[in-house]
């Protein structure tokens, strides 16, 4: 069993937004997803099994136009399961195995206030007073505090809930953060946190990711990715820094060869009346054409819609060099329709004369100055295509 792994299984059934979902936990995992999609109200489940008398069900936690009972049910590292059945306003009852000590940091609350059962040597020394008045910023960086504090006396067995663990924090504390709470994991315990930052998420272990979803009918839904094989998972981890790893929370994304392209497309979009942000599109710059396809990869893994935007370098009537043809089949392969061939280049095809150095702030004010009329029909259809891919999933 990984080390920090207390919870191996969680399966809930007439809870607020989750009819009947169920997923399995890592060390560690984040939680991805839409707003309203049941990130909070997995963390909450969890802490309800866990810490009962904490976290008492009512009837506002029963799912809407559901008949029967909640049933939220763990199973443990030790393979035994249990499981807390409630029909409120009634008791609840719980049974099977003993769980571990619960601690939830909900999002309005922050380091002012630990929810948590006291356990002698553990929690309870970690404990903070009672809040003072203070800023949130100050809060934010109590949750830090509080986490080093535990590494330091050694806290173990427990299972931490965080929301948003962002909140506040610049990226350098969100990123020295999700340090602690790998350290968390790596000393024997379990970390589950909702996240909407890309400092929380890494691409070399994408099984750790969960995404959420909602339907009006199933409710709540989990999917979880395959890892990246071993053989990418240096190179991908090399290539997502914080700006590419904006993907994992993308409706739909763009995959360019630079900047040139990230920083042209958006007078596209405002062209046409779209805002690229507003519409949950991010423009992934993937520092030239080689790292396509790897960043394409993961784009499939984790079930965000994209399209490829590349050069073909070579005239329509002219075959490319042996190497571009490779990476330009690759990329065919990986994508499928949703490649999108430029002959022969990006410059070309937007009507960007010359080869000046300056390529990213020449088409940048270029393209600043044009209206839709003005603008090549296939970065038009780009455009159209990334916008129906945000709104309908594809």
């Amino acid at each position: 069993m990984p080390v920090g792994t207390l919870l191996t299984e969680i399966s809930v059934k007439g809870f607020r937004s989750l009819r009947d979902a169920s997923f399995r936990p890592g060390p560690v995992t984040a939680l991805v997803g839409e707003p309203g999609t049941g990130k909070s109200n997995l963390l909450a489940a969890v802490r309800a099994v866990l810490d009962p008398k904490g976290a008492p069900l009512t009837s506002d936690d029963v799912t809407r136009g559901r008949r029967g009972p909640i049933h939220i049910t763990v199973r443990t590292s030790a393979d035994r399961s249990c499981t807390l059945r409630a029909e409120p306003p009634g008791r609840p009852a719980r049974e099977g195995a003993a769980t571990p000590v619960v601690a939830f940091m909900p999002a309005a609350m922050r380091a002012d206030s630990l929810i948590a059962p006291p356990v002698p040597g553990g929690l309870r020394q970690a404990r903070r007073r009672p809040a003072t008045p203070r800023g949130d910023a100050e809060a934010a960086r109590g949750l830090v505090t509080l986490f080093e504090q535990w590494l330091e006396r050694g806290v173990t067995g427990v299972v931490v809930l965080v929301e948003e663990p962002e909140l506040f924090l610049p990226p350098q504390m969100q990123r020295y953060l999700y340090r602690l709470l790998r350290q968390l994991a790596e000393q024997g315990n379990q970390v589950l946190y909702s996240t909407h930052s890309p400092s929380f998420l890494n691409v070399a272990r994408l099984d750790e990711i969960v995404f959420t979803d909602f339907d009006p009918a199933a409710g709540t839904t989990f999917s979880q990715p395959l890892p990246v094989p071993p053989d990418e998972e240096f190179r991908a981890s090399s290539e997502f820094d914080a700006a590419r790893s904006e993907l994992f929370l993308a409706r739909a994304a763009i995959l360019v060869e630079g900047q040139t392209e990230r920083l042209a497309l958006p007078f596209v979009f405002q062209a046409l009346g779209y805002d690229p942000d507003r519409e949950g599109i991010s423009i992934i710059e993937c520092g030239g054409k080689p790292n396509i396809p790897v960043i394409a990869r993961v784009a499939r893994a984790v079930g965000v819609p994209f399209l490829v935007v590349h050069d073909r370098d070579a005239p329509a009537r002219k075959k490319p060099i042996p190497s571009e043809q490779q990476i330009n089949r690759l990329i065919a392969e990986i994508a499928g329709r949703d490649a999108v061939e430029l002959v022969p280049d990006f410059e070309s095809v937007a009507g960007l004369r010359g080869r000046s150095k300056q390529k990213p702030a020449r088409a940048w004010h270029d393209f600043a100055r044009r209206r839709a009329e003005d603008f090549p029909p296939q970065l038009l259809r780009i455009v159209e295509r990334a916008v129906a891919m945000a709104r309908n999933g594809r």
